[in-house]
């Protein structure tokens, strides 16, 4: 699976409000130095400020849709393609992208059927060899700076304290609710802003880490606590007897908050409920939650994907959906990167034999050959 003679390609994204795009031009050029040929559709990436000709002094063909998809060896996509798209793919091509295959079981079918290798880079293993391909982690970085952002936008005060002639402004009190990488991300950078932070989860390495950032760790730290954390270094879905113990302290320390942001989510599952309305309702006016789990249903129960909702009681719920495009620039130059390493890696296998048994590929492969294996026990 030599690079040289393949080539890659990228079409426009078609999921709704989306505004990466799955190679910049720096990466573009890379691919092309490397012997790899790179067909963009006109176009793809004006939505990251990525421009046609930036991508074509890389070396990049522009091309139009059906060129991209007729040409490509292997696909780079940021959201799973559309079906139209894959009617398109010939046989023996490779997709790449966030695929989201839990939710996507018609499109598994359909890569199948047209004997197309598919990888889901949410499902790469979390080792030392794969972290440069790691895309969830370089997305949800990005997630939780931008959830501060957005929470700084909709409330009404400044986070940190002042002290003028005409008195002192005391600092916004920020809880953080999952303290993986958007969590740890969204701690430094209210941090950054002057806040005074407090988090919660239930890995019981994450206090250290919250801790280090100078913020304050709250939960129930018991014998289930201590042993909540899978293999993968993944959140455990916890029982409803600790579950309701979490509650009732987050219940006191909410209502003090002036801004809480969730970032809980369990792979393949839907996003845990963290917090309840009446512990929304106890909040005071003014007061915001910005949910990072709305797409996979919410950690907080009245939010409304894609909308700022306020409350009767004057509280904000916001439920931005798809927060790295936000910040289209850097998550696309991220995810670029990620993908990099992962086809260059993809390309340097002997053969489908040996990616098939490869300790990176196999557990990211979604479909192989005519088959569909996410969730097989085959990836």
């Amino acid at each position: 699976m030599s690079s040289q003679s393949r080539a890659v390609g990228v079409v426009k994204e078609t999921h709704p409000g989306e505004t990466r795009v799955a190679l910049s031009p720096e990466i573009a050029k890379k691919f092309v130095s490397a012997g790899v040929k790179v067909l963009i559709e006109r176009g793809a990436g004006a939505t990251a400020s990525f421009i046609d000709d930036a991508y074509a002094a890389a070396g990049a063909e522009l091309v139009n849709r059906a060129a991209v998809l007729k040409g490509a060896d292997a696909l780079l996509t940021v959201r799973p393609p559309a079906q139209g798209d894959v009617a398109q793919l010939g046989a023996g091509v490779t997709v790449v992208g966030l695929l989201d295959p839990s939710r996507h079981r018609p499109l598994l079918d359909a890569l199948a059927a047209k004997k197309i290798t598919a990888y889901a880079m949410e499902l790469l293993p979390r080792t030392t060899r794969a972290q440069v391909m790691d895309a969830l982690s370089s997305q949800a970085n990005l997630a939780g700076y931008r959830a501060v952002i957005e929470a700084t936008a909709v409330y009404g005060r400044a986070m940190p304290m002042m002290t003028t002639a005409a008195g002192t402004i005391t600092p916004a009190r920020v809880f953080v609710m999952g303290a993986g990488v958007a969590g740890l991300q969204a701690i430094a950078t209210a941090r950054r802003l002057g806040a005074v932070v407090t988090a919660t989860d239930v890995r019981p390495a994450a206090k250290e880490q919250v801790q280090s950032l100078g913020a304050k760790f709250v939960a129930v730290e018991d014998e289930e606590f201590l042993a909540a954390e899978s293999a993968g270094g993944y959140a455990k879905a916890m029982s409803a007897e600790y579950q309701a113990k979490q509650a009732e302290l987050v219940s006191e320390h909410i209502k003090k908050q002036d801004i809480v942001i969730t970032t809980a989510l369990i792979p393949g599952r839907p996003a845990p409920r963290l917090v309840s309305a009446a512990q929304v309702a106890s909040m005071r006016a003014g007061s915001v939650l910005v949910d990072l789990a709305v797409e996979q249903g919410g950690n907080i129960e009245g939010v409304v994907a894609g909308k700022v909702e306020t409350t009767p009681g004057g509280v904000h719920v916001v439920g931005y959906e798809n927060l790295p495009g936000r910040v289209a620039v850097d998550s696309s130059t991220l995810y670029a990167r990620n993908l990099h390493a992962f086809v260059t890696h993809l390309f340097s296998q002997a053969d489908a034999d040996a990616a098939a048994q490869d300790e990176i590929l196999k557990p990211a492969a979604v479909v192989r050959a005519d088959a569909v294996v996410f969730g097989a026990g085959a990836a």
